[in-house]
């Protein structure tokens, strides 16, 4: 095993100048160019969720977002977020997303470019049945994001991504990512690399980025105040976003790591180290990326 000392000289730093070298696709041509996303989660009681990811991935690039929610909050989020296509999907008798998916989710994930599953998911096993189907119905060039939730069912069902192409990021926190390990994940970036190798997916942790041939990257401008409620949706959803618009998935990963944690560099002067909200994140997301 390396030691901390050589462990570290495995992961390259995320610097502005590395990401000026690695540069985004170029946006063209008009909002289908850019992507279509869909985001699917949110609870009865969570549907803050969905918002946080959908709008962080418009912000990040995407062109067209599809939000899909629980009946009950449905026209909430539409009103919310007039940009989206918003449909509801059944719920179970705790508002829960029920694994039962109607056609029309099934329809938009068969057109989508990228899939994100799991924030504001409260049932394990009912999203388990919804990411079979879901991924079941998309297309075979379409990219994955999975958080939240969504990597509970994965680490109960690790053969869920066994039939996709290996276009998948996983954005665990650090709970989530004990559960896909099955173990305490003590060191992060060999936690992000174990989970990399183990899903055969690029992996963000905290900062920590892990693709499953073995290369590894670091975040070092992340701090605190990102320890907030819905923080991780933001990053999940710049993800999602920044694959919409071309991007490969470990560069996508890499410059949402970015992205999140300068995000929260340029608030930190308003609301101090830790008082900003994860709404205030997104807003603060397109300025970030275009000025690397």
């Amino acid at each position: 095993m390396p030691n901390r000392s050589e462990q570290a000289e495995l992961e390259q730093v995320i610097t502005p100048r590395l990401l000026r070298e690695w540069p985004l696709p170029e946006p063209n041509g008009d909002k289908e160019s850019r992507g279509t996303v869909l985001v699917v989660g949110g609870s009865r009681f969570t549907p803050g969720a969905v918002l946080l990811a959908g709008v962080a991935a418009l912000r990040a690039g995407a062109g067209r977002l599809q939000l899909a929610v629980t009946s009950s909050t449905a026209a909430a989020l539409s009103i919310a977020v007039p940009e989206a296509k918003v449909v509801g999907l059944a719920e179970t008798a705790d508002g829960s997303v029920s694994g039962d998916v109607p056609q029309h989710l099934l329809d938009l994930a068969a057109d989508a470019d990228v899939i994100a599953i799991g924030p504001g998911l409260d049932n394990i096993d009912e999203t388990a049945d919804l990411i079979r189907r879901v991924l079941a119905a998309a297309g075979a060039n379409a990219a994955v994001v999975l958080d939240a939730y969504a990597l509970g069912a994965l680490s109960r069902h690790p053969g869920l991504l066994d039939d996709r192409p290996r276009r998948v990021v996983l954005t665990p926190n650090l709970v989530e990512a004990g559960h896909l390990l099955g173990r305490d994940p003590g060191d992060l970036a060999d936690a992000a690399a174990a989970i990399a190798d183990r899903y055969s997916a690029v992996v963000s942790l905290y900062g920590h980025i892990a693709a499953p041939d073995g290369r590894r990257w670091r975040e070092e401008s992340g701090d605190v105040g990102l320890g907030t409620s819905g923080s991780g949706d933001v990053r999940a959803g710049i993800v999602t976003g920044l694959m919409g618009r071309g991007a490969d998935t470990d560069q996508a990963a890499c410059w949402a790591a970015f992205a999140h944690a300068v995000s929260g560099q340029r608030l930190v002067p308003r609301y101090g180290r830790t008082g900003f909200l994860a709404r205030e994140l997104v807003d603060e997301v397109a300025y970030t990326i275009a000025t690397v």
